[in-house]
């Protein structure tokens, strides 16, 4: 044996290489502040939601860009004219039952009306559908009750309650039934709630003192909206909730700067005695002020060996304005919206970041439509046209009699909901492409028309009214009929060099 076969046994071997799998996982020392947890999204949401749903009010209430967000969503999601019923009954025969659909849009027209829908009478419907949005925003979760009443022709009317009314500290087992309540939301071993208890009273409300009590409601009788982000979310946290701490730091050192500018625009200085006197305050010293106020246009001498020193602080600094720009960004993405759109900053976009800016937006508000035609305006639909059946306040225009609730089936489950229709930013493209597409067969009048926030049986309805119009006066009108092809002028296709390169 060689003499270094012995050193050579005595090696220690190579441990394995490590093998690099989730930083995300590391727990070195750059990621020991990097907090975690594995309890269920109720636990975590739990201890909080007072916290959040109250801080998120106090945004809304104080900051400027979280008023601009609701404003946005309040806007762009429901719009002035608000998500509005089409009915599309049929008949036997597949054919639209034209007086059946009328008869209850025009019906549901009069409920909706200011005072008819609400249990206090203080709202539309189409202020209960901006609130709607606004709470959900703001609050994370909207309570809505449903009413029968004979206060009401319709026998049917709704009660907003804010989200404080579900008392998120009742967590317990119903030892009658074997359910669940969890954060006052009780449900069955499928996790589907079957009640809610409620504060009979706002628990905080300081307007007047009643004593605090819980009523147990059947599930259906309440809609509870939220938008869950884990699984077996019971609550509904704000939406303001990922931006809020941003929101606040940047509040307050927007604040700071304002201050500290609001200084810097104030010139001022110091008097300093070279024999080291202290501060002199508002007392006279040999006759003389050593505070003085400067006047413009004026110039004064110092007093004899005393030297001036000027403070002046420079705020806004130079980074200001591209610092606060990033921070907005962030709180933008945090609200899931553009930064032009809650900043009303356009000093840096063109056509293209404009287009994408605002299709990316668009996207985000038609989420929240058919989340408030699935959550809030169809369910209360449903128990409207129900109520209103049995009540025998729908009448029919064509005998005059009221509808039979064996017709409720037919209405209910054909009826769709419009939603406000968005203005492009080059509305002639647009137009063409609609056109090209009807004529090649790629997309239908009631495709373009839903675009535009209408239905198409209006659309044809108001064509032949004006059509009508027109023949009495003699009027030639601009309208083909569908599918003729219209020669195109190249001069009036629209767009500019910037635009057709898009």
């Amino acid at each position: 044996m060689a003499w270094y076969d012995g050193l050579i046994g005595n090696r220690k071997k190579k441990s394995a290489p490590r093998i690099r799998k989730y930083v995300g996982a590391n727990t070195g020392r750059l990621f020991s502040d990097f907090f975690s947890s594995t309890t269920s999204a109720d636990a975590e949401i739990k201890e909080q939601l007072r916290v959040l749903r109250d801080r998120s009010r106090d945004l809304a209430r104080n900051d400027s860009y979280v008023a601009r967000y609701l404003n946005l969503m309040v806007s762009n999601v429901i719009g002035s004219n608000g998500i509005r019923l089409s009915c599309k009954g049929r008949n036997t025969d597949d054919s639209l039952d034209v007086i059946g659909n009328r008869t209850i849009e025009s019906a549901w027209k009069n409920w909706t009306k200011y005072g008819n829908c609400t249990l206090n009478g203080k709202m539309s419907f189409i202020d209960c559908q901006r609130l709607f949005i606004e709470a959900l925003c703001r609050d994370g979760e909207v309570l809505i009750r449903h009413i029968r009443t004979n206060k009401s022709p319709f026998g049917y009317k709704i009660q907003f309650l804010e989200a404080d009314h579900l008392d998120e500290t009742k967590n317990d087992y119903n030892k009658s039934n074997g359910n669940k309540i969890k954060m006052g939301v009780e449900v069955d071993e499928n996790d589907q709630p079957v009640a809610y208890h409620l504060f009979k009273n706002h628990p905080h409300d300081n307007t007047y003192r009643s004593p605090v009590e819980h009523i147990r409601v059947p599930a259906e009788q309440i809609i509870h909206a939220y938008l869950p982000t884990r699984p077996e979310q019971t609550r509904g946290v704000p939406l303001t909730a990922a931006a809020m701490g941003n929101i606040k730091q940047y509040s307050a050192y927007l604040e700071a700067e304002i201050v500290a500018a609001r200084v810097s625009a104030s010139k001022m200085g110091f008097f300093v005695s070279p024999d080291g006197d202290g501060y002199a305050g508002d007392e006279m010293y040999d006759d003389f002020m050593p505070l003085s106020e400067a006047k413009a246009g004026t110039f004064e001498q110092l007093p004899s060996g005393v030297d001036f020193r000027s403070f002046d602080p420079d705020h806004p600094t130079t980074a200001f304005q591209s610092f606060t720009t990033q921070v907005l960004r962030s709180i933008a993405s945090g609200l899931n919206i553009s930064y032009h759109a809650l900043t009303n900053d356009l000093s840096s976009v063109n056509y293209s970041s404009l287009r994408a800016g605002a299709l990316e937006d668009r996207e985000m508000y038609r989420l929240y439509q058919r989340f408030v035609i699935d959550h809030f305006i169809e369910p209360i639909f449903k128990k409207w046209l129900e109520q209103s059946m049995i009540s025998g306040a729908i009448v029919t225009s064509g005998n005059g009699q009221p509808m039979p609730i064996d017709r409720y089936d037919k209405f209910a489950d054909t009826a769709t909901f419009i939603p406000r229709s968005f203005s492009w930013v080059d509305p002639q493209k647009e137009m063409m492409a609609s056109i090209n597409g009807m004529q090649n067969g790629l997309v239908t009048y009631q495709d373009v028309q839903a675009n535009y926030g209408r239905d198409v049986e209006e659309l044809f309805e108001q064509h032949e009214r004006e059509q009508s119009l027109a023949e009495q006066y003699n009027v030639k009108t601009a309208f083909q009929p569908f599918g003729s092809k219209l020669p195109i002028d190249p001069q009036i296709q629209g767009g500019s060099e910037e635009t057709d390169e898009l």
